[in-house]
């Protein structure tokens, strides 16, 4: 029995052209930047018709995770005040974090699951993912289950 994934992750770069489009135009549409679906297509240069086609198909990674429970795996160094940073990092982005665990330290590295509701960023899941990243000791986060 070979079952087909019914969803995939894939790079924006990676995508046929009028998917970007088409989540321009919902994004014109929910920011009011355009009024009608005909006005926000022809602002991005797809038909009305393209986006109708594809609009409830193709939707931005952050919107998919928005109001859901994320779990992010991070890898971080065993060294004072980064764990707290992390959780600052957390909480100034607006997610709920829900549950930590750390792992025991080894190799002057500790593995942290954190459990987080989504619901109220400030940001995108990617933006809250990049200054996660860029928090001084962070290793390398990622997104276990969301």
């Amino acid at each position: 029995m070979n079952r087909e994934p019914k969803y995939f992750i894939v790079e924006a770069g990676a995508m046929p052209e009028i998917f970007r489009k088409v989540v321009q135009a919902k994004q014109l549409l929910e920011t009011g930047e355009a009024r009608t679906v005909n006005v926000a297509a022809r602002m991005v240069g797809i038909s009305r018709s393209a986006f109708y086609k594809y609009k409830e198909a193709v939707r931005p990674f952050h919107d998919m995770l928005h109001g859901r429970i994320v779990t992010f795996q991070l890898m971080v160094r065993d060294e004072p005040g980064v764990l707290s940073a992390l959780l600052n990092v957390f909480a100034g982005t607006g997610a709920n974090i829900l549950t930590i665990n750390q792992n025991i330290p080894s190799g002057g590295c500790a593995l942290v699951t954190m459990t987080a509701e989504t619901s109220a960023l400030h940001m995108t899941v990617e933006e809250m993912m990049l200054s996660a990243q860029n928090s001084p000791g962070v290793l390398r986060c990622e997104i276990l289950a969301g």
